[in-house]
């Protein structure tokens, strides 16, 4: 919610005098002048009648503008935006309060509030006399099929005498910020390459230990099993003591996005970088859901936004928040000027524990050998390789599937939910027939 308080001198309305004769509108500044030539030409010919009427011209936009100023209309305006992070195509509605904190009632009030042009036409409202401590209320709503952030506001007000005399525009200094996310696409529940059983919820693994000796006990608690007393180490330290549960360890997840301006032919933020952009979004989204720890990483080898060591975003209280600020991340994401793979390699060497999930762009002999060797020895990994404007993609897609990747080729109209079943084992008879027939780039 963004709020403005009573109109003055800080963007609200509050008209001094001289203000309100620099609002002369032409209807006034015209009747100002028709006076006062009307004043001079009495007095030159000597016409009494004419001089009364070149007075009363001349006095109404000076009365009017008068009024304004003695009334000193307080003004305070209020705005709701509702959701504040939308995804690509959705709406959002946004609420305007005007309320009138004076003791006189105002004049024709004229709203406009300020909006980028991505998100439609400026929204106007005209509203009628508000009485002494009176509020009105509009709304409209916003969509763009774009992502990014869009600040709404300020709001603009303006307001006019009841001739059309004088008008007053003053704007409101607060606005609000809306984020468009990205597309998410609802993904299979499908068992990829060497995800842990049990739908990401962890595997449950017991101190390492080779015989009796390496157990390690702790002291007994109130409640603990009898039959999980360690005699042994019972007799050494002189109290009960009982064997360690098994700890369950969280099931990892991490999610590559390649940004390189070259991999998606340095044209801007096209069609194959946003498709790559949503895959990520809804790969993290659907990961979150089966219960996985996850993290964004991008080709520059940061990790965005995340609560967890690494930029991990924990499933669990408070992950929705956090992985609000992941797709906050991707709402803005751009190309960046790596020439290469190397610093992803490097963030992954450093703690790529768990399955990954990279979307790549268009990838060249070299960096398809550097992708290879991202995944780690007995780990998962699965990708997703756009195809471009060039005829590397079929190699590429051969070199990871060789490195032991899960490999799927992406054309142009492909749908992420197909393809996340094409990378489950057991349809590599067709992901495989993907690798040929490649046909043009993406439009």
């Amino acid at each position: 919610m963004a709020a403005a308080g009573p109109a003055g001198p800080d963007g609200a309305v509050r008209s001094g005098f001289r203000g309100a004769l620099g609002g002369l509108t032409t209807r006034g500044r015209s009747f100002l002048a028709a006076g006062v030539a009307a004043v001079v030409c009495a007095y030159v010919l000597g016409q009494p009648d004419l001089l009364r009427v070149g007075l009363l011209l001349a006095a109404l936009p000076l009365v009017c503008a008068t009024v304004l100023y003695r009334t000193r209309h307080r003004v305070t305006g209020s705005r709701w935006l509702s959701p504040q992070r939308v995804a690509a195509g959705a709406e959002a509605r946004v609420r305007l309060r005007m309320e009138n904190v004076s003791r006189v009632p105002t004049g024709l009030l004229m709203l406009q509030d300020h909006v980028p042009y991505v998100l439609g036409p400026r929204p106007r409202f005209a509203l009628d006399r508000v009485e002494p401590g009176g509020r009105r209320e509009v709304s409209y709503r916003v969509r763009s099929d774009l992502r990014g952030r869009y600040p709404l506001g300020p709001l603009q007000l303006r307001l006019s005498d009841p001739f059309g005399m004088c008008e007053l525009t003053r704007s409101f200094s607060a606005y609000d910020m809306l984020t468009v996310v990205p597309r998410t696409e609802p993904l299979p529940a499908v068992r990829l390459p060497g995800e842990a059983p049990g739908r990401g919820d962890g595997r449950h693994g017991a101190p390492a230990r080779v015989g009796e000796d390496d157990v390690i006990p702790r002291e007994y608690r109130y409640g603990d099993d009898l039959r999980r007393v360690h005699w042994r180490s019972t007799a050494r330290y002189g109290e009960l003591m009982v064997r360690r549960e098994e700890q369950p360890r969280q099931a990892r997840c991490t999610v590559l996005l390649d940004t390189r301006a070259e991999a998606y032919g340095n044209d801007g933020p096209g069609p194959s970088f946003e498709w790559a952009v949503e895959g990520a979004a809804s790969a993290v989204t659907h990961m979150l859901e089966r219960g996985y720890a996850v993290r964004l990483l991008t080709d520059t080898g940061d990790a965005l936004p995340g609560d967890g060591p690494d930029g991990y975003v924990a499933p669990g209280s408070g992950a929705a928040d956090t992985a609000g600020l992941v797709m906050d991340a991707l709402a803005v994401v751009d190309h960046s000027d790596e020439a290469g793979l190397d610093r992803a390699q490097d963030a992954l060497r450093s703690g790529g524990e768990g399955l990954l999930i990279a979307f790549f762009g268009e990838l060249d002999a070299a960096q398809a050998e550097l992708a290879g060797r991202m995944r780690r020895r007995g780990g998962a990994a699965v990708a997703f390789v756009l195809d471009g404007a060039g005829a590397g993609t079929p190699d590429a897609v051969r070199r990871l599937r060789e490195a032991g990747w899960s490999a799927v080729p992406v054309r142009p109209g492909d749908s992420l939910a197909s393809l996340w079943r094409h990378a489950v084992p057991g349809a590599g008879a067709v992901a495989a027939g993907g690798t040929t027939g490649f046909s043009g780039g993406w439009s």
